[in-house]
């Protein structure tokens, strides 16, 4: 007798974005059972700002755009059209991120559109809204007169999918930039991007600022499509965040008058010091601040600590390895308290890793709660899915020799301890110092060693 299969779900519906406008339809489906997905036929001609007509909202003054911002936020908060609900449910379905991640993470999006942060952006990466708004007067050493404009552009924005933020911050600093912006969805995360754009033409219905906006999918890579877009005529920079394939597959197309604003894949680490063990105390908050930096986005995010050197001798280091590992498993605003097996692939590393105990070892199992590593070298393997390893040092400038200019954030505990440290790691690669347990990136600051805003831009000259 044959097994009657319940029928497979319907696939997932994309909706795109053209200019401020929301376009559905039935076009190529990609994925497989059960994360297909369909979209809308694209229209390549229809997603490109034509030259030399300037971008919808180069005139408009800085201060409208971020009052326009706001009320976008507060359309998120209050999600009356249940347009965001809906866009969550999607990414749960998707299951990139366990629910209570992504709930999270939707919730949070409102409250990212904050008028002190958009102004503290603009003071902090341009320099002034008066470079955004005109020409500032600049006087020279010799003497003639010039001026100078932080200038829009024309970006082609090839998103990460590992936090719905990543697009929510791409429509906040392309809209303070006044520039014209193609988001192309990544393919683990379809829903949020069209969500917060629909929100901006809810809260400013046909205003320059939402006709500054595309968005849609095709698949990366595709010559059909990026032969087309990825071109000067069309586009001044492309902004490309996520794994090497993604900055190699820009990289292809760039060229003379095409530049590439690369947030390119990163590790972070942690520094802890001897004094964790002073007291009980200060062993709980370091292993607490270290938990938290380890499992921002479940691991996923490029500030997320992988690798934390610990000075101490065995029997406090594996305190701390204690302590660090009961705490992986907590649910926090930026990470979930439900399991995900570990991979495989990783188990296997592990595995072979508990056979060596004189060498390392392994706090925790493979359910998913956080399992910890105790080496006296770090393992030549990628931790993640909160799995941390913790490497033995007499000093921390002992870890200096793997830090990198692939490493993005270095937390430090004390923080007292930081400014001995500061210079040796810039030095070595690291761009972001910060306090154990504020590895959480802040808005406004310098971002992978640059400030988006300012490369968001083109820098230009009125001289003599």
């Amino acid at each position: 007798m044959n097994a009657i299969l319940p029928p497979a779900a319907a696939p997932a519906r994309v909706r795109h974005v053209v200019k401020g406008q929301a376009v559905e339809g039935d076009g190529p489906e990609y994925g497989r059972a059960p994360h297909r997905f369909t979209t809308p036929p694209l229209d390549v001609g229809a997603l490109v700002w034509p030259r030399p007509t300037p971008t919808p909202a180069a005139d408009v003054p800085v201060d409208e755009i971020i009052d326009v911002l706001v009320a976008t936020g507060e359309v998120l908060r209050r999600d009356a059209s249940g347009a965001l609900a809906q866009a969550m449910e999607h990414s749960v379905a998707a299951g990139f991120y366990p629910r209570d991640l992504v709930e999270t993470s939707f919730a949070h999006l409102g409250h990212m559109f904050s008028r002190a942060s958009m102004e503290f952006m603009i003071a902090q990466e341009i320099g002034g809204k008066d470079l955004l708004d005109g020409w500032r007067e600049v006087a020279t050493p010799s003497g003639r007169p010039a001026r100078v404009r932080a200038f829009p552009c024309r970006l082609l924005h090839v998103i990460a999918g590992n936090s719905p933020g990543v697009a929510a911050n791409t429509v906040i600093r392309g809209a303070l930039t006044k520039g014209a912006h193609l988001l192309k969805l990544p393919s683990n995360e379809l829903f949020s991007a069209p969500a917060i754009l629909a929100a901006l033409s809810e809260a400013a219905p046909g205003h320059p600022v939402a006709r500054s906006f595309s968005a849609a999918y095709w698949r990366g890579g595709d010559e059909a499509v990026e032969g087309l877009l990825f071109r000067p005529q069309y586009f001044d920079k492309i902004v490309a965040w996520g794994g090497e394939s993604t900055i190699k597959g820009a990289l292809k197309h760039v060229g003379p008058g095409l530049e590439l604003v690369a947030f390119d894949p990163k590790t972070s680490i942690s520094l802890i010091g001897r004094e964790a063990f002073a007291s009980e105390a200060a062993l709980e908050a370091a292993a607490e601040a270290g938990a938290h930096d380890a499992t921002i986005m479940n691991q996923e995010a490029c500030t997320a600590s992988r690798f934390q050197f610990i000075e101490g001798s065995l029997d406090q280091v594996d305190r701390y390895c204690e302590r660090l590992q009961a705490r992986l498993g907590e649910g926090r605003r930026s990470a979930s308290a439900e399991p995900r097996p570990l991979a495989r692939g990783l188990r296997d590393e592990i595995d072979g890793l508990r056979d060596l105990e004189d060498y390392y070892r392994v706090w925790g199992g493979y359910e998913g709660r956080g399992l910890v590593i105790r080496s006296d070298e770090a393992v030549d393997f990628y931790p993640e899915g909160k799995v941390v390893n913790v490497v033995a040092v007499e000093r921390l400038e002992d870890a200096l020799r793997h830090v990198n200019v692939a490493t993005q954030t270095v937390g430090v505990y004390p923080p007292q301890r930081k400014g001995a440290l500061r210079d040796l790691l810039a030095a070595a690669g690291a761009q972001r110092i910060v306090s154990l347990g504020a590895a959480t990136p802040e808005i406004g600051l310098p971002h992978d060693g640059f400030y988006p805003l300012h490369r968001f831009v083109r820098w230009v000259n009125d001289e003599g």
